[in-house]
């Protein structure tokens, strides 16, 4: 009989809300299941549209009070090996009432079946099929609406980026497009951190596309270990001085970095 991951734990493992070994663990089992990425990908899709629907003031709030409750997972899971109190998450009722239940069980008296600490399979980067990646939606009068690699976008569109680090804890997003121009995404600035963090995570401000013809291309890099974001800037810079380059090439980047691209087509 094959192991099915539970919801809640789902739920914690696209939040990236479980201590570091825990959480490698519990992606190393669920990538062997039956469909188990791909329930893991629908459920950091829509964790990113319910993001995407929040004004930026929220989304700022939001992600704070997803970094404090990350903060206290680790420190509980650090200092106690027999007790491993979840604390409940605000992502809609069915959720927050399950996980505020969990909130009543030790580990140990959690179903053997359940327990994470039970999985063989350990990896120390990111998990195997699961890759980090980018996600955009644009902003609407109804719902928000994703985007994929060459969508079609308009001068003044507003979009929201979330990222999926995928068990990577450095990275930044930029993007280049049809001027030649480099934009910083994430970090804000040149001398902010590169830490990411686990689940789906959108960034605090939205971004407005202007008129910059042709295209606009949002690239994701990452690494297990702190970068040189001026270097990855001039990278880019590099790339943009050919509109081919940047539209189709990948950024000159040492081993070390991964990178991912996703690229809108601009219509005037």
């Amino acid at each position: 009989m094959s192991h099915h991951t539970p919801d809640w734990l789902l739920e914690r493992i696209a939040l990236g809300e479980l201590p570091p070994d825990e959480l490698a663990a519990a992606r190393a089992r669920l990538a062997t299941e039956p469909g188990g990425l791909e329930r893991l990908a629908k459920l950091e899709a829509d964790d990113g549209a319910t993001l995407a629907k929040l004004p930026p003031s929220q989304v700022v709030a939001e992600v704070a009070r997803r970094r404090r409750v990350r903060e206290a997972s680790r420190s509980v899971g650090a200092s106690s090996s027999s007790r491993g109190w979840l604390p409940a998450v605000a992502l809609g009722a069915p959720v927050a009432a399950g996980l505020a239940l969990m909130m009543f069980f030790s580990r140990s008296e959690l179903p053997e079946e359940t327990r994470p600490e039970q999985v063989a399979l350990l990896e120390t980067t990111r998990t195997k099929g699961l890759e980090p990646k980018l996600l955009i939606h644009r902003q609407t009068r109804r719902e928000p609406e994703p985007l994929a690699d060459a969508a079609r976008a308009r001068p003044g569109d507003v979009l929201q980026l979330s990222y999926v680090s995928a068990g990577r804890p450095y990275g930044a997003v930029l993007s280049v497009d049809g001027r030649g121009s480099v934009t910083l995404h994430y970090p804000e600035s040149l001398t902010g951190s590169l830490a990411l963090a686990g689940g789906t995570v959108s960034l605090s401000s939205a971004y407005e596309l202007d008129d910059a013809p042709l295209f606009e291309r949002f690239f994701f890099v990452t690494s297990t270990a702190p970068f040189d974001l001026n270097a990855l800037m001039d990278a880019a810079r590099q790339l943009a001085r050919s509109s081919e380059a940047a539209r189709h090439a990948p950024l000159p980047l040492p081993e070390s970095l991964s990178q991912s691209s996703l690229t809108l087509e601009k219509s005037p």
